[in-house]
């Protein structure tokens, strides 16, 4: 494949933009610049652009650590969304696998699989997530079994699913879920008196949020840990 058709296809870009950016010295192959479109460029090759690495047009998943404000939604009138957080081509084919509220921090996956994203989402597979969580009142010494019982939520006919608290301090928490109702975990604690003051998410399923990420960064996902959901 030609080069200038292979940055056309990995970053959306029109012909006539991809000879521009080749022109900017920004576009290595092999490690090496080149600026001639013609070049011919096979599975083998390393396109870099900018020193990020370019792949066609395929599935991606990608581990995102959203920081506060962000709302995981293509648009917003009243927040930035978390896409403005990405440098990626067709970002209109990319959705979150498993949303966070603007103030909720943490491990957010972003795909365009959408097999992949209901494996993770769908509640009659039940995926783990885990959370950390701060909370404005300390924490009983009857939290454990009661969550492990399940919680009775307004407006639910069903309690929740056994959760697994672990107790970090007085007022910190890791709760482990396999739900994903509508501001749940806020709403479990309210229900026994207290209230979340902080919430991060850690993990889904096998996939744990990467603590080289700063809040904002973002990798793609490993072979393994895209493997994982599926096991």
């Amino acid at each position: 494949m030609r080069l200038d058709k292979f940055l056309c296809d990995a970053l959306g870009v029109t012909r006539k933009e991809a000879t521009m950016l080749l022109k900017s010295g920004d576009i290595k192959v092999n490690g090496s610049v080149l600026k001639k479109g013609a070049v011919h460029v096979t599975d083998e090759c390393t396109v870099q652009w900018d020193e990020r690495e370019l792949v066609l047009s395929g599935p991606r998943y990608i581990m995102l650590n959203k920081p506060q404000g962000f709302v995981c939604t293509h648009v917003d009138d009243y927040n930035d969304t978390a896409f403005v957080l990405l440098e990626e081509a067709n970002m209109k084919d990319l959705h979150f696998a498993g949303r966070l509220d603007a103030d909720t921090t943490g491990l957010v996956l972003i795909t365009d699989d959408g097999q992949w994203s209901h494996r993770v989402t769908s509640p009659k597979h039940k995926c783990e997530k885990t959370y950390r969580v701060w909370l404005a009142d300390p924490v009983q010494t009857d939290y454990e079994q009661q969550f492990a019982d399940g919680i009775e939520l307004r407006n639910e006919r069903d309690k929740t699913l056994p959760a697994k608290l672990e107790v970090v301090d007085e007022t910190q928490v890791l709760l482990t879920i396999h739900e994903g109702k509508y501001h749940q975990v806020k709403r479990m604690f309210a229900a026994l008196g207290n209230k979340v003051v902080g919430l991060h998410r850690e993990r889904v399923g096998a996939i744990i949020l990467d603590d080289d990420l700063e809040p904002g960064d973002y990798r793609f996902l490993t072979e393994d840990e895209v493997n994982s959901v599926w096991r």
